[in-house]
C-alpha cells in the first residue's frame, strides 16, 4: 500500500487518463491460470506463482525508473524513509496511462484475463497500478496492513497482482497473514513512514497491532523472489515487511484489479490514492470512463 514520509500524498499532476485512452482498452491477452493456484488464492489469499512474467521484467524496471528520475512529473510521488532513515523507499501509483511500459503491461500482459479467473468475475476493472523500490541499505519496515481501508472501493473480488523485478530473499520481501483475507474485520490504515495509524472515524475498523502481537509465524506466508515471480493476493489480506537491511535493490510492480462486486465506496477518513470527485454515489460502479474494464466472451458463458 501507500504511505510517505511526510504522512500524506504528494500532489503534483492529475492521475486522471483522458477518456479516450481509457476508451481504447478493452481486452488483454489470455492466459489459463492453473486450478490449484486458485483454489490456494480463495483458500489463503495469496498465492505465488513462479517465472510466471520474466518478459515483463526489463519493461517494466525501465518505466520504473522514468517514474523515480522525474518523479515530479507523475502522479502522487512517495518517500517513506524518515529524516534519520537510511536509503530510499519510493513508491508512486496512477501513472499507467503516462508511462508506456506500464500502458503496456496492462493491455499486452495476461495480468487482467488472469485476475478475471481468480476472483471468479465475468469482468475486471483496472483500479489502478502501483510501484515500489527500496534501494540498497534502506532498513524501513513496511508496517503491517491490509489494503482495502486505504481504497475508496468495498466487495469481495478483488485482486493486486504484484510482479517482482529483482532477487529478493524472504527476510526483506513481502509476508502475508494466510487466511486473513476472510474476516470482515477492517484494520485502520497505516503510514509507511513510521507505521502509525490514519485518523479515521470508523468505528467499525480497529488497529491491527494486536492481532500481529499474537501472530504464529506457521501462519505467514514468505517467499524467495526472483524477477518475473508473481504474487497474486486479496485486498483485505494483511501483509507487510521487516525491517532487516535491505542488501540489493528490491523493485517491484503490482496493479491492482476489481471484478463484478465491487463498488466505490466513501471512507470515514483520508483515502490513497486519493481519487476524489468521481462522480458516483456510494454502492455505484467505479466509472468506466477513468477505469478501464476488460471482459471476454467465453468468461460469460
Amino acid at each position: 500500500m501507500q504511505n510517505q514520509g511526510n504522512k500524506g500524498n504528494s500532489t503534483t499532476v492529475d492521475w486522471r487518463p483522458e477518456p479516450e485512452v481509457v476508451a481504447d482498452i478493452k481486452t488483454s491477452p489470455q492466459l489459463t491460470a492453473n486450478k490449484v493456484d486458485i483454489e490456494t488464492f480463495r483458500k489463503e489469499g495469496v498465492v505465488l506463482l513462479k517465472n510466471l512474467l520474466p518478459e515483463w521484467v526489463e519493461p517494466l524496471r525501465a518505466g520504473l525508473q522514468l517514474n523515480m528520475d522525474d518523479a515530479e512529473h507523475y502522479a502522487f510521488p512517495c518517500d517513506s524513509v524518515g529524516p534519520n532513515g537510511k536509503g530510499r523507499f519510493f513508491d508512486s501509483y496512477c501513472n499507467w496511462h503516462r508511462i508506456s511500459q506500464y500502458r503496456d503491461f496492462i493491455t499486452q500482459s495476461p495480468a487482467a484475463h488472469l485476475a478475471a479467473q481468480f476472483m471468479g468475475s465475468d469482468t475486471v476493472q483496472l483500479f489502478h497500478e502501483h510501484v515500489f523500490c527500496k534501494e540498497s541499505g534502506t532498513q524501513t519496515a513496511t508496517p503491517w496492513h491490509h489494503d482495502l481501508p486505504y481504497y475508496c472501493v468495498d466487495g469481495r473480488q478483488n485482486i493486486s497482482i504484484y510482479v517482482s523485478l529483482d532477487s529478493a530473499p524472504s527476510s526483506t520481501a513481502v509476508r502475508f497473514l494466510a487466511g486473513s483475507h476472510q474476516s470482515d474485520q477492517l484494520y485502520f490504515p497505516r503510514h509507511f513512514v513510521d507505521g502509525t495509524d490514519y485518523e479515521h472515524d470508523d468505528e467499525k475498523m480497529t488497529s491491527v497491532t494486536p492481532l500481529m502481537n499474537e501472530v504464529s509465524e506457521e501462519n505467514i506466508r514468505s517467499f524467495d523472489l526472483e524477477p518475473g515471480d508473481v504474487i497474486l493476493f486479496d485486498f483485505r489480506t494483511l501483509h507487510g515487511t521487516t525491517d532487516a537491511p535491505i542488501q540489493d535493490r528490491r523493485r517491484a510492480f503490482s496493479t491492482r484489479w476489481l471484478g463484478d462486486d465491487m463498488v466505490y465506496c466513501e471512507r470515514a477518513g483520508d483515502t490513497s490514492p486519493p481519487l476524489r470527485d468521481l462522480g458516483v454515489p456510494p454502492g455505484g460502479k467505479m466509472p468506466a470512463s477513468l477505469f478501464p474494464v476488460f471482459s471476454w466472451d467465453h468468461l460469460k458463458a
